[in-house]
């Protein structure tokens, strides 16, 4: 019995090898240790804080090590079970037995190279998206909710928690923004391949003529900061606003007045939300929203500070997109950073498969990172 493997035994190795380098698996064992070793420490629960700190640190460690030590494992059992199969073609049980054992590493190589992609501050932690429409009138609107459903289900699928902060309706369809929080391993560093403008080619679904139609959407993705995070916003700077909380059409969700609107007066940046019933609430989630927003505005000036020094930049034109989903005359969407592409529309835009679009970006990112050192 042939069952199509995902990756030849030789390729698993080689990816297996690639990953303990990126991984430096011998400092996190050595880290390990030492947190281990501080632990045992007769006052090492006076400072619960940092006790906690250095328990979840261990334990992320104790993972990753315990990760590629079954990988190595199951590199061993496949050799082992295809030299049994060569002997004996066949035992369907043999072959079943090398299809799963390829596919158990094939996956779990795929989780390992992720984490080994992930070495910025924030990327293992939560993540704040928001949408909003770009160039191409209302149907802009009707493509930021196309995006919303796309990220709301992919998160699904992650098994990550979602928090919608804010939608607001659109003139006659789809949504003028939207924002939400999402809380699970590595959903910032994975959302964060998503930041950029996304383009939408298609038959237009409110033009009478059945033209051909472009349009544009921004995608923004910031870090939710550790509290340890300092980001100074003064009580005279902050207005804060509350109203009743409304849902498509207007519609009253409840009886008080429990969204909450900041505005920071000195930078102009103005966050809403509305999903929770409390005001209080609210207006936690917008204070943290609003902290990740100032936090990402800092960065960004000292950036173009740096960037004042290399020289004039180019504008940002029609080719500034990230990806491409075009859906009329033909249907394929392409990652223009990566090149990755796929005709299976639907599985994206529907379903949330867009694994394979972030994979490819962070291995093409990484590549690039490599080459470039």
């Amino acid at each position: 019995m042939l069952l199509e493997l995902e990756q030849s035994t030789e390729e698993l190795q080689e990816r297996l090898a690639e990953v303990r380098r990126y991984l430096h698996i011998e400092d996190k064992e050595q880290e390990l240790s030492r947190l281990n070793a501080e632990a045992q420490a007769p006052d090492f629960w006076s400072d619960q804080a940092h006790a906690q700190e250095v328990m979840a640190k261990s334990a992320d460690l104790k993972s990753e090590i315990d990760s590629l030590n079954e990988a190595e494992d199951l590199l061993d059992e496949l050799t082992a079970a295809e030299e049994l199969a060569l002997e004996e073609p066949e035992d369907e049980a043999l072959a079943e037995l090398v299809y799963q054992t390829n596919k158990k590493l094939y996956g779990l190589l795929g989780e390992l190279e992720l984490n080994s992609w992930f070495d910025g501050e924030f990327d293992h932690g939560d993540a704040i998206v928001t949408i909003t429409p770009g160039q191409g009138g209302l149907e802009a609107q009707d493509w930021v909710e196309m995006l919303l459903k796309m990220y709301l289900k992919y998160c699904q699928n992650r098994g990550w928690k979602v928090d919608v902060n804010h939608t607001k309706v659109g003139e006659v369809i789809g949504l003028d923004r939207a924002t939400f929080t999402v809380y699970g391993k590595n959903a910032y560093g994975m959302l964060h391949a998503e930041a950029g403008v996304h383009r939408l080619v298609r038959i237009s679904p409110t033009d009478e003529k059945k033209r051909r139609q472009t349009t544009f959407a921004g995608v923004q993705v910031l870090p939710v900061l550790p509290d340890e995070i300092e980001v100074e916003i003064k009580p005279e700077d902050l207005r804060v606003d509350v109203y009743r909380s409304s849902g498509p059409g207007g519609q009253s969700v409840n009886t008080t007045d429990s969204a909450v609107r900041l505005i920071h007066q000195p930078s102009g940046i103005v966050v809403t939300v509305q999903n929770e019933k409390s005001q209080i609430q609210n207006k936690e989630a917008a204070m943290k929203i609003l902290r990740s927003r100032l936090y990402e505005r800092e960065l960004q000036r000292r950036q173009e500070k740096i960037e004042e020094l290399k020289g004039p930049k180019k504008d940002i034109s029609f080719g500034s997109q990230i990806r491409s989903y075009v859906l009329y005359p033909y249907q394929m969407i392409k990652d223009l950073r990566s090149g990755y592409q796929s005709g299976d529309v639907d599985a994206v835009l529907d379903s949330g498969e867009l694994d394979p679009f972030i994979i490819n970006y962070l291995r093409y990112k990484t590549s690039k990172n490599i080459s470039e050192h």
